[in-house]
């Protein structure tokens, strides 16, 4: 991204400064930014551990996957399983279009996911165009976006999404006004710049983690000290595959030996590997003018154990229980040795106790964000200029952070009904609770209708049977059959 001021024929002076100034933003952050994303894909490798490690071992580009356990860890125990409304029907909303239309779902765990990676990701709700879903959620990384959040307001005065980039130059941006929506793109030489109106003031929410009065825009999962030993642990393991390339072969100190037996036969000095590797050294001895052998001047060898890669070992297993405490994760998701498995259900959640309770802290503090962008999309898709009063209930469910067996799940949610009135059994909350999916409830309450207008039609049938004089059952089917 160039320092250069961004100048677009068809913006007002406010706008132009706006945007600029959200542009020193990014500038700002993008070092910061771009190495945790690097770190999480895997793409931030050590190229230099000192001048000991020869030059080839600097350029493997060894790499670690330690930020993206780390961030994923904590993502995976963070999921939305539906929206839910107390005081409606979601489904008269068009709830299901909008999650099938927008992959709402797995938009909003990407949302989550760039949160965890630079500290805040943000919710951006359009409207589609003719050929496109009514309502439009796009999820956007702190790469590409930047806004400014309003304290008293609690929402951002602005938001500035870079959409096209050539050769780190942008070529296309929008730019989110309270009520005004600009868009611009560089085409054929040429700025082209589009506006539109609307009623959302700024149609962006903020998804930040582990925000704090002093940092209201978050900070990452990756945090100094993580990275830290990461990099600590790349250069272990650049020094570990020197050591076992070079140590780990026994060494071999040949006295009296000439220096043709390090040559081919055409005179040319074999390949280190060659001799490294080679099992059988055929070591000439020394003789005089008559050939006859020069007595003590046979060549000797002095046999040097290879050495052991244990310490390297040991050190890169320090540096991933260090790595574990720091992401609040079980020595077992990175430690090669020295971890204990919880082997009862008891010690599993206690072992993961940190882990759990963070995940409880981030979906409480996206919880608000992600209901607010949800009820905008589904006042645009149901083409209202405000989100109704009585939509205030709408609101998040999140699939708890503790992984628990079916068997557990159902024995707790059963002494919990037993406990319970005896209607709670048949509600949709109950079912919950013992243990069923959304996908099992919906067919079970589908059954139950079913057998429910079976046991009704029976009752009828029944009941028109006895109407009839003597019992005469076959003449009403005669009947009904004739008329049918």
């Amino acid at each position: 991204m160039t320092d250069e001021n961004l100048r677009v024929p068809g913006l007002s002076e406010d706008e132009t400064v706006t945007v600029n100034l959200l542009l020193k933003k990014l500038r700002e952050k993008q070092h910061h930014n771009r190495k945790r994303s690097d770190l999480y894909d895997g793409k931030s490798a050590l190229r230099q551990v000192g001048t000991i490690i020869p030059p080839q071992y600097h350029n493997l580009g060894i790499a670690l996957g330690w930020a993206a356990k780390g961030v994923d860890g904590l993502a995976r125990r963070c999921n939305l399983e539906e929206m839910v409304w107390a005081g409606g029907d979601l489904e008269s909303l068009g709830m299901q279009e909008l999650q099938d239309s927008n992959f709402l779902l797995s938009e909003l765990s990407q949302g989550r996911t760039d949160s965890l990676i630079h500290g805040i990701s943000y919710l951006i709700t359009t409207q589609g165009d003719e050929d496109e879903p009514a309502a439009l959620v796009h999820a956007k990384d702190a790469l590409n976006a930047t806004g400014e959040w309003n304290n008293r307001k609690r929402r951002l005065d602005n938001l500035l999404s870079v959409t096209s980039r050539d050769r780190n130059k942008i070529t296309g941006f929008v730019l989110y006004l309270d009520g005004v929506t600009v868009n611009a793109d560089y085409v054929d030489g040429a700025w082209s710049v589009d506006r539109s109106e609307h009623p959302w003031h700024v149609p962006v929410e903020p998804l930040v983690y582990k925000p704090r009065s002093s940092k209201r825009m978050g900070r990452s999962r990756i945090t100094p000290a993580a990275i830290s030993h990461q990099y600590s642990a790349l250069r272990e393991l650049v020094r570990l595959e020197a050591h076992m390339d070079v140590f780990t072969i026994p060494q071999l100190i040949l006295l009296g030996a000439n220096d043709s037996m390090f040559k081919n036969s055409d005179g040319t000095y074999k390949a280190s590997w060659q001799i490294a590797l080679g099992r059988a050294l055929a070591l000439p001895d020394a003789v005089d003018d008559d050939g006859e052998i020069i007595e003590g001047s046979r060549a000797d060898v002095k046999h040097i154990e290879a050495q052991s890669p244990a310490p390297h070992l040991a050190d890169l297993n320090a540096l991933a229980k260090l790595e574990a405490r720091e992401y609040d994760l079980p020595d077992s998701a990175f430690a090669l040795t020295d971890m204990a498995n919880p082997t009862s259900a008891d010690s599993y959640s206690a072992s993961r106790e940190d882990l759990i309770a963070e995940a409880e802290g981030a979906t409480d503090d996206w919880s608000v964000p992600i209901r607010r962008t949800v009820t905008r999309a589904l006042a645009i898709q149901n083409g209202l200029d405000e989100v109704p009063d009585d939509w205030a209930s709408i609101d998040t469910k999140w699939r708890s952070p503790v992984y628990l067996s079916r068997a557990a799940v159902a024995d707790a949610g059963a002494k919990q009904v037993a406990a319970a009135p005896e209607w709670v059994r048949e509600t949709t909350v109950g079912l919950e609770v013992l243990g069923f999916t959304p996908q099992q409830i919906k067919l079970l309450l589908s059954e139950k209708d079913k057998m429910r207008g079976r046991d009704a039609a029976l009752s009828i049938i029944a009941a028109r049977q006895a109407e009839v004089p003597n019992g005469d059952s076959a003449g009403v089917e005669s009947g009904a059959n004739a008329t049918g």
